[in-house]
């Protein structure tokens, strides 16, 4: 079943998004901490707010009997999209920023996660399917999502699902990093029609 998440879910959403961040979140959330113990906490409040990105109301949940099997994290991008001073943000997401001003107005694609025992069962496609809507419904005429350049398995899914590469950046990897990947990928799939 996927579901519009809840408050309640917040605690699984901070492990699959660490789990798709190839522990950049917990990174820079380690840079947010102030009173909290943990810096899991600091993600798990800022998957309980109302507004941001990585809010539970840009969720979608995969679940089956109450089980938490995958995640999606998505929204509209603002258009017209405004990059900011560019060297006022950390030099390891700037490339991401250039990228999302790219496709202004598109429904981006922050975060797909699904956990490790549960892959292979579609449960991306069926997760991107119900963002596609989500997009519709927003009146976007455009997905965008980007990708580490080495992660084959996301570049396939993507691809067949009717996604094509539009632009890439240089990756500067953040501390602690695992990755090994030198580009991020921008990927885009065409709605059609006219924005709402």
């Amino acid at each position: 079943m996927i579901r519009p998440a809840r408050k309640t879910d917040a605690s699984e959403m901070v492990v699959l998004i660490d789990s798709a961040g190839y522990g950049a979140p917990l990174w820079v959330w380690a840079g947010m901490r102030t009173d909290e113990a943990s810096v899991l906490e600091v993600g798990r409040k800022r998957a309980m707010r109302e507004e941001g990105g990585f809010s539970y109301r840009n969720a979608f949940i995969a679940e089956e009997n109450g089980i938490v099997h995958g995640m999606l994290v998505g929204y509209r991008l603002d258009d017209p999209y405004d990059a900011g001073d560019l060297d006022s943000i950390a030099k390891e997401f700037r490339s991401l920023i250039e990228l999302e001003a790219l496709v202004p107005g598109s429904w981006y694609v922050n975060i797909l996660a699904v956990h490790g025992e549960y892959r292979g069962q579609g449960l991306g496609e069926k997760l991107l399917a119900r963002a596609e809507q989500a997009a519709r419904e927003a009146g976007a005429r455009q997905m965008s999502v980007i990708i580490e350049s080495n992660n084959a398995g996301a570049g396939r899914l993507y691809r067949r699902v009717g996604y094509a590469e539009k632009a890439r950046r240089p990756r500067i990897p953040h501390p602690g990093d695992y990755t090994g990947s030198e580009e991020f990928v921008l990927l885009v799939k065409d709605l059609g029609g006219e924005a709402g």
